[in-house]
């Protein structure tokens, strides 16, 4: 049984979410909260594998909320769910630390598929999402250093804050994929560490500061 918490501001929502959820046999819903502040209170007192998140919320965004729950909680996943999906909400909501990325536009079986991957260590995200993703690889230069385009787009993404786990759910590819052309990239640039490979995309523009 996959334990969730529903955070939304939205009553309206919220209240549709747990009804949406509860009839899915292998999820129980053990709690909403309307704020961030009021996930991470709650998270403190109920047990849960997954936040379902929303991003925009006062009192405390789902942003900060995300960053503080995996901070305080590794065990839990966060899923955002939101009605935005420009470059800057994604890309701070994935440095946050949620595993998986959702807009609203998504269905009971796609919100599901998600809760379901989220909970057994994957990444997941909408094909919005996705393609977001993809897109902001593109580079009108080659690839400096000798790098494949394959290496080059792993190293934009890591310089975005990606996790592996994060970056073979955007390329479709395998986890262990993503370890080899991080092994062999980092080779090709000499450097030992993702705030060094970082600096160099930055410096070299791979990536526009």
């Amino acid at each position: 049984m996959i334990r969730v918490i529903v955070v939304d501001d939205q009553l309206v929502m919220r209240e549709g979410l747990v009804a949406l959820l509860s009839l899915v046999d292998d999820v129980q819903v053990v709690g909403d909260a309307g704020t961030g502040a009021d996930a991470l209170a709650l998270l403190d007192s109920v047990p849960a594998d997954v936040v379902l998140m929303d991003l925009r919320m006062p009192v405390m965004d789902g942003v900060e909320a995300t960053r503080r729950i995996t901070a305080a909680h590794p065990s839990v996943a966060v899923v955002v769910l939101t009605t935005y999906s420009d470059d800057e909400s994604i890309t701070t909501a994935l440095q946050a630390g949620a595993r998986g990325y959702l807009t609203k536009d998504a269905g009971r079986a796609e919100i599901t598929a998600a809760l379901r991957a989220v909970a057994a260590g994957q990444s997941t995200f909408d094909a919005t999402v996705s393609q977001r993703l993809v897109a902001a690889l593109a580079s009108p230069t080659p690839p400096p250093a000798g790098l494949t385009a394959r290496e080059a787009e792993v190293l934009t993404l890591i310089a975005r804050g990606l996790a592996n786990a994060d970056i073979a759910a955007a390329l479709f590819i395998g986890e262990t994929t993503v370890k080899t052309h991080i092994n062999n990239l980092f080779a090709k640039i000499g450097v030992r560490t993702r705030p060094e490979a970082i600096r160099y995309a930055y410096s070299s523009g791979i990536v526009a500061p």
